[in-house]
């Protein structure tokens, strides 16, 4: 092809993304994934080492059914409102956790001395073992010291003590059962202390425990819609969380059957109260009874007069029950009134058959437990509290309302009782006097008589029943202790760590290439310009040595060699009308070896018997002499300036058969030489003698000088480095193509090292561009064909060097 496609008619080339470029990426940074797995690996076991095990132990208690009574909504009362089903297990859950029944646990435990084994990372509790004996001679019940004390054994007969008070600054040697006075108590440590560890000890109050034992406490329902409560404790030694869950349980059973006792108990109280009364009523009838006998001398009515009188006395005995029954309802209102107490049932109601104030009363004493509960937890002004006392407000309303009722009822059937009597009492008018009162009298002493009988037997009943009470909770199944931690789980941390590891690395894969500003592929350079590539230079693996500039001459055989001539047989192609090429090499910035493509391109020009001229056009910065090894006191700028002929400026390599311009010293105006006539002039009498002319010229994103002879060359070549190249690179030639009407312009990769990280992840499809393209090769995995040898491999060091 003679011309690159004009600007105007080219396109982005067409790519596809190839996932086996994505997976090369991650694979060229797996030591980067091994480090941060490795990391992550040792993160987890100090993690796993420095943390304090929890572990958790589990027991299950049954509650009794007839606790789980069913209570219908009530006027006045909470819509669905039922305590003993659906909050009985967090009522429960309320009451083990109170302050009575922990302290009454912990107290049951070896409590008062803590033993600790010092680590290096972490201490341990030893409970329930003790590797030494201490007494405690005296102590304060409350106020003694909680310091952490540390032992040290000296030899057999003495030790060190030291106090966290101090910080350990003061050390004090002790005899073993020698009285030690610190912190409101006196103890002696008995036994001898082991040497083979470090040992702490610290002295506990009761109350000292009880956070840790009630806070590690959990009360759930084990499962759902039963009556089987679930109760779990965790703690950092398993021994003690089940040594505390057991007592806890037992303590919560206990104090249930003593709360059920102290109900039978008020019961009793009540009868007893009740049968006093009576009796001395029984007792009295019976006096007027017989006085009335004595006096009247009277044996039997007759049997017509008896049928009056038992209908009578019956009418009189219901009157009788009823008032009784009256009596029952206005204790039971005082006691709803002035009492925040539980409400016991007044004997006299319960046989009214009046389920709903019953059902009421015990759930008014429901919700009074819980508040009691509540109170040992919060202040009275709490919410938990207030919503507790609203619903015993409500319950209260719906007694009182259930109790004025029951009043209104019991009025009017004692009322139309009266009537009754009334008229049976007008039937006995016939009767006697005397016998009629002695009616009267005899029906009095056998209500009386009745009810004394009756309330004897409801005592000596609940007498039994008291004696015959026990828990309404029944242990299942008792705590044991568990010896596989809940936190931290080492296999659940380690693959946790594993992962985060894993991500990590590939994330910083990902963060790095997010990151990089730098062109290091074709791929990503064909993706951004239109500008056609004429080839790529591979990296040199080693360190150029100085007068090894021209590699393509001196390492002839290498795969860097190859890549350069490569690059010479494509331009070949551009601008093959011209006998004489002239090739401006510039670049965006410095450093990107515009210099070191110019010399190693002249190099391999000229081993095919070209003739080559290199001129160092960079009046700035120049840097070409040195690889001839030229001092640069003259050259193009004295030319430029007329300070010079062609002939002073012209130099010759011997070595590698090129002709050379250096740049010579910096001028004061290098753009403006550059765009004077005498540079056309010198470029077309150097066209009569060479056929390659190769321009190193300044960078063209830092300064204008290198403009006037792009547009005077025939082939322009826009260099990109690999790694130092940055994106806005890639777009230069582009502009530089728009902006002069330029269509000779290409682009050569230098420095491709194959740097798999930051390879595109798109593949060229060239069978579809349009961009006016070149064939090279980028030589990726050829290094070990065999068809380059100039170059030593890593395992042939000793061999020497040709």
């Amino acid at each position: 092809m003679n011309q690159a496609t004009p600007t105007e008619n080219r396109k982005l080339a067409s790519q596809t993304i190839n996932y086996w470029k994505i997976v090369l990426i991650f694979l060229s940074r797996w030591y980067w994934v091994a480090g941060t797995v490795l990391i992550s690996f040792v993160l987890a076991w100090l993690y796993v080492r420095s943390i304090t095990p929890i572990y958790i132990t589990s027991a299950a208690l049954k509650l009794d059914d007839d606790q789980q009574q069913q209570i219908s909504s009530l006027p006045g009362s909470p819509v669905n409102y039922n305590p003993f089903n659906q909050n009985k297990i967090q009522t429960e859950g309320i009451i083990m956790r109170s302050e009575d029944v922990i302290l009454n646990a912990l107290k049951n435990l070896d409590y008062k001395i803590s033993y600790f084994l010092e680590g290096r990372i972490r201490e341990t509790e030893l409970y329930p073992k003790q590797p030494f004996q201490i007494d405690i001679l005296s102590q304060d019940s409350v106020n003694f010291s909680r310091a952490t004390y540390f032992v040290k054994p000296v030899n057999h007969s003495t030790f060190e003590l030291s106090s966290s008070d101090d910080n350990k600054k003061s050390v004090t040697k002790y005899l073993y059962g020698q009285a030690i006075n610190a912190g409101n108590m006196i103890f002696t440590i008995k036994t001898e202390i082991p040497a083979n560890a470090k040992y702490s000890f610290k002295f506990n109050g009761v109350r000292d425990l009880y956070g840790r034992a009630a806070g590690g406490l959990n009360v759930f329902e084990q499962e759902k819609n039963t009556n089987i409560m679930g109760v779990t404790h965790t703690d950092s030694n398993p021994v003690f969380s089940a040594n505390i869950l057991n007592e806890i349980i037992k303590q919560y059973v206990k104090n249930d059957a003593t709360l059920k006792k102290r109900s039978a108990k008020q019961t009793i109280d009540y009868l007893d109260s009740q049968i006093e009364f009576l009796d001395a009523q029984v007792h009295q009838a019976g006096n007027k009874l017989s006085s009335f006998q004595s006096d009247n001398k009277l044996i039997d009515p007759n049997t017509d007069k008896q049928l009056g009188s038992a209908k009578l006395s019956n009418l009189q005995n219901q009157v009788a029950e009823l008032q009784l029954q009256e009596l029952g309802i206005q204790q039971l209102e005082n006691q709803v009134k002035n009492n925040r107490d539980r409400i016991q049932l007044n004997l006299n109601l319960e046989g009214t058959n009046n389920t709903l104030l019953t059902g009421l009363i015990t759930q008014l004493n429901g919700l009074i437990i819980n508040r009691e509960n509540k109170l040992q937890n919060f202040n009275a002004d709490a919410q938990p509290v207030q919503d507790i006392n609203r619903q015993i407000s409500e319950v209260k309303q719906a007694i009182a309302t259930n109790i004025r009722l029951l009043h209104e009822r019991n009025q009017k059937t004692i009322n139309y009782l009266k009537g009754q009597i009334g008229q049976a009492s007008n039937a006995l008018t016939s009767i006697p006097a005397k016998q009629n009162d002695f009616a009267k009298l005899q029906s009095n002493f056998d209500i009386n008589q009745r009810m004394f009988s009756m309330l004897f037997e409801r005592k000596l009943s609940a007498q039994i029943s008291a004696a015959a009470v026990v828990s309404g909770a029944t242990i299942i199944s008792v705590a044991q202790p568990s010896f596989f931690p809940i936190s931290p789980v080492p296999k659940k941390i380690y693959s946790s760590y594993l992962f985060m590891g894993l991500f990590t690395g590939l994330g910083l894969i990902l963060l790095v290439r997010i990151l990089n500003p730098y062109l290091y592929d074709i791929e990503t350079i064909e993706g951004l310009t239109t500008t056609p590539i004429i080839g790529i230079i591979l990296k040199y693996p080693k360190k150029v040595q100085p007068g090894e500039s021209v590699l393509s001459i001196e390492r002839p055989k290498s795969i860097f060699a190859e890549s350069v001539r490569s690059v010479r047989t494509n331009l070949s192609f551009m601008a093959s009308d011209q006998d004489t090429k002239v090739i401006c090499i510039t670049s965006e910035v410095s450093g990107e070896g515009k210099s070191f493509v110019s010399l190693n391109l002249a190099g391999t020009l000229s081993i095919i018997d070209k003739k080559v001229i290199l001129i160092a056009a960079d009046l700035r910065k120049s840097k070409l002499h040195h690889a001839f090894g030229s001092d640069n006191h003259i050259g193009l700028s004295n030319y430029l300036s007329r300070q010079a002929d062609l002939s002073d400026i012209i130099f010759k390599d011997e070595r590698h058969n090129i002709d050379y311009i250096t740049s010579g010293p910096v001028p004061p105006n290098p753009s403006e030489l550059l765009h004077h006539k005498s540079m056309t002039t010198l470029i077309a009498t150097l066209r009569e003698s060479y056929e390659y002319i190769i321009i190193d010229t300044a960078p063209v994103g830092l300064v204008s000088d290198s403009i006037p002879l792009i547009r005077k060359a025939d082939i322009n070549l826009f260099i990109i480095r690999s790694g130092v190249s940055k994106f806005r690179a890639a777009t230069i030639p582009d502009r530089l193509s728009k902006e002069y009407g330029l269509s000779n312009i290409a682009i050569i990769l230098n420095s491709f090292g194959d740097e798999k990280l930051h390879a595109n992840i798109y593949t060229t499809n060239y069978a579809h561009s349009n961009s006016g393209t070149y064939y090279y090769s980028n030589y990726t995995g050829y290094g070990k064909s065999g068809y380059y040898n100039d170059e030593k491999k890593w395992w042939e060091f000793w061999k020497k060097k040709e």
